[in-house]
């Protein structure tokens, strides 16, 4: 099963991964888990992509779908995968499925998170990470409307969009997921 998790910043993505990777036994691909595991570490990759984090800016598509390349190849993706931050822009998704026709791979479903503006800069604001200030979290959802809500679009036109009410109990959140899955 090959899936993308969709859903402006603080939407719930990671934790819906996480219990996605779980059922049905796939890898979790999170970019920006990626990007800060590089910054952290120093690496040449981490460093260059630092300075778009820290004022909220996307990572450019070269130095993201270089990663997610690599990525997808490793044994762990062999029976599907899930991305999680990938594709944010339609460039990038454009190039995802190139990449996924090249490796014979098909894409299954793109869910959805949707999640009032309010309740995200509410959530954003209590995780405590260092580029979560009021300032960077509007730059970022404003960030994610004009770049990644086309990506919606074009996998909408392929009818595999699924559009997930992203408020309540995580629980709830999921059962509307492994649902719409069905």
């Amino acid at each position: 099963m090959i899936l993308i998790l969709v859903g402006a910043p603080g939407g719930g993505k990671g934790t819906q991964a996480a219990k996605l990777k779980e059922q049905f036994k796939i890898a979790h691909i999170s970019t920006g888990d990626m990007l800060r595991e590089n910054v952290k570490a120093g690496t040449a990759l981490g460093a260059e992509a630092n300075g778009f984090m820290q004022s909220g800016a996307l990572v450019p598509d070269a130095l993201i779908i270089k990663m997610i390349e690599a990525r997808i190849k490793d044994a762990d993706c062999k029976n599907g995968f899930l991305l999680d931050g990938f594709p944010r822009s339609l460039p990038q998704a454009e190039a995802l499925d190139k990449m996924l026709t090249a490796n014979k791979l098909k894409l299954d479903a793109v869910i959805n998170l949707q999640v009032d503006e309010d309740e995200l800069v509410k959530r954003l604001l209590s995780r405590g990470r260092a580029d979560d200030n009021e300032k960077t979290i509007r730059n970022r959802l404003q960030v994610f409307k004009t770049q990644t809500e086309p990506v919606l679009g074009h996998y909408g036109s392929q009818k595999r969009v699924k559009n997930i009410h992203g408020m309540g109990a995580i629980d709830e959140i999921y059962t509307r997921i492994l649902e719409a899955l069905k």
